[in-house]
């Protein structure tokens, strides 16, 4: 728990023995469930935390309110890490009423079977809400990213309270940079709504905001331009950082061997390289990366006349999130029949604004003199 201003609070708790979020996404550092309490002539929380923590979050509501009992729950996001404590926070503080959208009481009807109705304020894009000194405003954010989402804007205190947007994976007071994470944890999530973001941001552009408050993550202040600017190069499927980002796969070593010797090529010429290798790393690293640099390079097998099952699956997730605006290398392998390459391109095909090299690299069992050639066009190619 801390002061966030004077009149507003982190509630919220971590979670350091999750392994993975959300059943797919490694977490070494944990997980934030944020929640924020402004005290104020009345008194509103900000969404719930998830359900293993119900305890903790209500010791810390009255930790700041003492006596007092809440007056509002906003509800921004019906995620279950976000909502699960919806109906006990409404049993616990039967006068309180709870403020959400249409799709927002939809949703609560589904998970909980019931949705308050006698209790609820229901609120429409751009309303606002007086707490006294405290005047909030709600920004509809649709599909980011899922169809009820708002945002809430403190005009007093100049604070977006931003539902999972300008999350990002670890606990709150993870000892760990923003940005690898807040990549990882917006491509992986939230990567596919780009056109939506970039809708929520015009809206935020005519906001002054001091503070970003989020569900996950820490709070923001220094630097929020940079934050701000991230997002809009992340939702625009911009570039990020220039350079090459190589994703492989290997059976027996060969084609490890060529991507080493691409990737020691491309450095030699001054170029950025980052190397993943999709059979032992968590694809969610690579895939945050394939959208951060301008250029990937796909290195795989053939295999059952199809592609390699891991780079198979680190294609279907680039196609997920919406992958364009990239230049795109291949290397394929194949003993006796390598075709991984015209099946690579006609998986992109739907992609927009993809570029191939116009040099393939073509390895029949092992590295010869023929594919050493092609390596060292394809680096020429990309540097």
């Amino acid at each position: 728990m801390k002061n966030i201003t004077n009149d507003i609070y982190h509630i919220g708790v971590n979670d350091r023995n999750i392994d993975l979020f959300e059943s797919q996404y490694p977490v070494p550092n944990g997980m934030a469930y944020n929640s924020y309490l402004i005290k104020d002539e009345k008194t509103a929380i900000f969404d719930t935390v998830e359900r293993h923590f119900t305890d903790e979050w209500f010791k810390n509501i009255e930790e700041v309110l003492g006596e007092r009992t809440p007056d509002y729950l906003i509800i921004q996001h019906m995620e279950p890490d976000h909502s699960a404590n919806i109906m006990n926070f409404a049993k616990k503080y039967p006068t309180a009423k709870l403020v959400g959208n249409a799709k927002t009481f939809k949703f609560m009807e589904q998970f909980f079977g019931e949705s308050l109705a006698d209790r609820q304020v229901l609120v429409k894009e751009g309303d606002s809400l007086s707490l006294g000194r405290h005047e909030l405003t709600f920004v509809f954010a649709p599909m980011v990213h899922w169809p009820e989402v708002m945002v809430t804007y403190d005009k007093t205190d100049k604070v977006l309270f931003s539902a999972d947007a300008f999350g990002k994976f670890g606990a709150s007071d993870a000892n760990e940079e923003w940005l690898d994470e807040a990549r990882r944890y917006y491509i992986g999530i939230v990567g596919k709504y780009g056109m939506q973001v970039q809708a929520l941001l015009k809206k935020a552009a005519g906001l002054e905001i001091e503070k970003i408050c989020s569900l996950h993550g820490p709070v923001l202040e220094n630097g929020l331009e940079n934050v701000i600017e991230k997002y809009n190069i992340w939702s625009s499927y911009g570039v990020e950082k220039d350079g090459v980002v190589i994703c492989y796969t290997s059976v027996y070593g060969h084609t490890k061997e060529a991507v080493k010797m691409l990737a020691d090529k491309l450095t030699a010429n001054g170029v950025d390289v980052k190397t993943y290798d999709l059979s032992r790393t968590h694809k969610s690293f690579a895939v945050a990366d394939a959208f951060s640099y301008g250029k990937v390079v796909l290195a795989t097998t053939t295999y059952n006349n199809e592609i390699f099952p891991p780079m198979r699956e680190f294609i279907a997730e680039l196609k997920e999130r919406g992958f364009q605006n990239r230049t795109v290398g291949i290397i394929e392998n194949g003993s006796w029949a390598p075709q991984v390459a015209k099946i690579i391109k006609a998986e992109l095909e739907g992609c927009k604004n993809l570029t191939f090299c116009e040099n393939t690299v073509t390895l029949k069992s092992a590295l010869n003199d023929e594919s050493k050639a092609q390596l060292e066009a394809l680096a020429n190619e990309l540097a």
